[in-house]
Formats: structure tokens, sequence, C-alpha cells
């Protein structure tokens, strides 16, 4: 998605070779048009799958699975990452590590919203280590949902993340794929749809 490559290139602030930031129009500070834009550009790569929800994490990818909800047209859950006292039924949780945190927390999604009727589509701000992911799979997986795929916005390729969820057999999708980063540059790899476009196909 080269709208939101130029914006990283533009507004990100690469702190480290690991770590950049993007709240400026992403994650703190949103872009609504662009946020609107992704969401429209999820449904482009999975509109195709009997998708009928989409899961998150609260709070950073919120934004984008309500985009992608809008465009395809379902309801989006998101898993909390504390237990509320309202939420009193049974829970689906599962174990998550934060690497921009560096804390452990549990995330859980009410057993009312998610069961072996859905045809689950995940979609999140980053993927990097993919904690996050790999725990909200997980909850899938327990809930009976079948898992379509995982959507990123932003995918930092030199880190172990899609690995751990292509092993796991789960189809992995990232709007803007950074092969490595520095502060001050930043480089991106061309999704498999640029490549086909570049070779004519």
């Amino acid at each position: 998605m080269r709208v939101l490559e130029e914006r990283i290139r533009e507004e990100g602030l690469i702190l480290s070779e690991t770590v950049l930031k993007v709240d400026s129009f992403l994650n703190h500070q949103v872009d609504t048009e662009l946020a609107l834009q992704i969401g429209q550009e999820f449904k482009t790569v999975f509109g195709h799958l009997p998708v009928t929800k989409i899961l998150t994490v609260e709070a950073s990818g919120i934004q984008f699975a309500m985009a992608a909800g809008i465009a395809l047209g379902v309801p989006f859950i998101y898993a909390k990452k504390k237990k509320a006292v309202t939420l009193s039924e049974g829970v689906y949780s599962a174990p998550v590590h934060s690497f921009t945190r560096q804390e452990d927390y549990v995330i859980s999604i009410s057993q009312k919203y998610l069961g072996p009727e859905d045809k689950v589509l995940i979609v999140d701000d980053f993927l990097a280590t993919g904690a996050a992911l790999v725990g909200l799979a997980d909850i899938v997986e327990e809930s009976g949902a079948q898992l379509l795929g995982v959507g990123c916005v932003i995918e930092k390729s030199f880190q172990e993340g899609r690995s751990l969820l292509e092993k796991r057999g789960i189809p992995v999708h990232a709007l803007a794929r950074i092969s490595s980063m520095a502060p001050g540059e930043v480089h991106f790899i061309a999704n498999e749809e640029q490549i086909k476009e570049s070779a004519g196909c």
C-alpha cells in the first residue's frame, strides 16, 4: 500500500533498528481517512473469503478492525487486556507478552461473541514478534471457530512474527512490510501484488 509506505517515510519516527513510532497518524492520533482506506485494502485482500467476524486486541488494533468491519460488512470483536467486572460470563483467554511495553498480560473474549460457526479474520496494527496475534489465534482455536487469515497494517519482516503464524498454516498479509530500518531510513519489501504488476502479470 504505497500511500501507507509514504506516510511511514514522511511521519514515522524510527527510534532504533526495532522500534518504529507512528503515533502521529496510526496509533495515538489516527488519520481517519487513512484508516478507512486501510479497511478497504483489507477488503480487497480478504473480501473473497466468508468472513463473519473480525478479531483484534485493544487498543491500537481497534480502528483498523472497525474499518475492515465496515468495509466487509461484519462485526468486530476486540480482546480485552484486563478482565472487567462486567465480563462475568465464560471467556476465552490467552497469555501474551508485549514487546513494546515489556510486560505480560492475559487477553480475554466473551464466549458469547465467538463460536464454532464463525469464520474469523484477525486484524492488527503491527506484526513484529507475533505474540499478540498468536494469542488471538489460540483463542480462535479454543472457540472452535475457523481462522481464515491475519491482516496487519505494518509488518517488521525482520522479526519472527510471520514465521510463527505461517508455521501454523495461517495466511498473513501486511500492507507495509519493512525489511530493515534505522534512524533516518526505512526499507520495504514489495507485496506479491506489486511484484506481479512489475513483472507484467
